[in-house]
């Protein structure tokens, strides 16, 4: 019979925590801890630092391990690991053969996660090392070890996601309750005070009030958006680039008008944290009042329109559908009188460069399909248009009750050898009215005259400016 002589591991990893065979020429083992609080409450603080304090002196006090590091993530959920620095730093250190024992307090601060738990426990005993969880008194490298791991895992999974469905009925409650919870964090115009209520910050709310009322004149999103990076006004976090979607967010929140929608978005996995927008899945709770506006209600419900016309377009009578191009004075107000379509601005270089209106299905005649015939409409020089329009406005001007004062006033002007007001003298007047025009509007009152004063004061400052 053959003769059999055992040959022992080189590290001898058997038992409950790891110990060599070879007491003379052992060498230390590598240990390392790792702690984790789930929150950054006051309370859990304390905890954080005991869970340091406890496993450094436990290390250092055994003469047969050596520190590698107590490896800490503070105030992050166990749910998943993406975003645990601390945690991936143990695990790249483990497999790069720095670590050969981890200790941790309990399996909740390893993971709540069944999946990710067992997986990178399966990785840390292909790498030989050991995971020490003291609360339940398992090493990994049991042979009982991953039963017990997956059981008690499973429970802790079911633990947080019991909690955070007791997380998410009391916020719901909070909500049924007119308990507004708002996160001021890059939220433009407002600020909180010490009892956690939205005030104005005055700053702020005035460039709310310039997108608003800009918005309303007629400009687009990106137009706003380059103006205010031409200023320099810093957005709600603080910097002075200004994408469209920053301008289409605060021209649709309702927290400008006072009101507040809770619930717009909400979690669909407790585990990934991963949020969705909320369209009618869940119940909204819609809380008027709740804070100070910056917006009237008028404005804000008028600017919804200008808003839902823009993203919807429109039909023109022979079926064609436009969105609402407004680059140009002219666009989406001149039609064709034979097809009804609307009239685009072309360039034509002929003879020099011209700005040339064309009807749309002119344009896009395919002769290749032979659809019916090409439209007749006539192309009309852009000089011409504004001539045209020009002629139209001063018949209306003339008809106008006020027509008579204001000739009488360019009149004088002449006579005495005066000259009108200045570009900076139209600007200071032209935001006077402005803000005039929000407090009117806040009150209730009429506010017509105003926003013909507007329009004629936006007159004399383009005609100062091109001066």
């Amino acid at each position: 019979m053959a003769k059999v002589r055992v040959i022992p591991s080189e590290n001898g990893k058997v038992g409950k925590l790891i110990q060599h065979h070879d007491k003379e020429s052992k060498k230390k083992l590598r240990v390392a801890a790792y702690c984790r609080v789930s929150t950054e409450y006051e309370e859990q603080a304390g905890s954080y630092a005991t869970q340091v304090e406890h496993y450094t002196d436990e290390i250092e006090k055994n003469p047969d391990w050596q520190m590698v590091k107590i490896y800490a993530d503070e105030g992050i959920s166990a749910t998943n690991t993406f975003k645990r620095e601390d945690f991936n730093q143990m695990i790249a250190d483990s497999e790069a053969g720095k670590i050969d024992l981890i200790l941790i307090m309990s399996i909740s601060r390893f993971a709540r996660n069944t999946i990710d738990c067992l997986q990178y426990i399966r990785k840390l005993k292909e790498w030989h090392v050991a995971v020490y969880f003291e609360k339940e008194n398992i090493n990994t490298l049991d042979a009982k070890g991953e039963v017990l791991l997956t059981i008690m895992t499973s429970l802790a999974q079911q633990e947080s996601e019991s909690l955070s469905r007791n997380v998410t009925m009391g916020i719901r409650y909070r909500f049924q309750q007119d308990k507004v919870l708002i996160n001021t964090y890059h939220f433009l115009g407002f600020d909180k005070d010490e009892n956690g209520k939205l005030t104005i910050n005055k700053k702020q709310a005035e460039v709310v009030k310039q997108i608003f009322y800009s918005y309303l004149n007629g400009k687009t999103t990106t137009q706003i958006a380059k103006e205010l990076e031409q200023d320099q006004i810093p957005n709600g976090a603080g910097k002075t680039h200004w994408h469209t979607s920053n301008i289409s967010k605060i021209l649709r929140n309702e927290k400008y008008i006072g009101d507040a929608l809770l619930q717009k978005t909400y979690t669909i996995d407790f585990l990934t944290k991963k949020r969705i927008k909320n369209t009618g899945e869940v119940p909204q709770y819609y809380v008027e009042d709740d804070h100070p506006a910056i917006i009237p209600k008028s404005f804000f419900y008028k600017v919804q329109k200008i808003l839902d016309k823009r993203r919807d377009g429109f039909t023109v009578p022979n079926g064609t559908h436009h969105m609402y191009p407004n680059k140009y004075c002219f666009s989406c107000i001149v039609y064709c009188g034979h097809c009804g379509d609307i009239y685009y601005r072309n360039i034509w270089y002929t003879d020099g460069r011209k700005a040339v209106w064309r009807c749309y299905t002119r344009i896009n005649f395919n002769h290749r399909r032979g659809r019916g015939r090409r439209c007749p409409g006539r192309n009309v020089l852009e000089k011409d248009l504004k001539q045209a329009t020009l002629m139209t406005f001063n018949q209306l001007i003339r008809q106008h009750h006020l027509a008579d004062e204001q000739i009488n006033q360019d009149i004088m002007k002449v006579i005495n050898n005066t000259d009108g007001p200045t570009l900076d003298e139209v600007n200071a007047q032209l935001d006077r009215a402005k803000k005039k025009l929000l407090e009117t509007a806040t009150m209730g009152d009429d506010y017509q005259e105003l926003i013909d004063h507007i329009n004629s004061l936006q007159q004399q400052q383009a005609v100062l400016s091109n001066q």
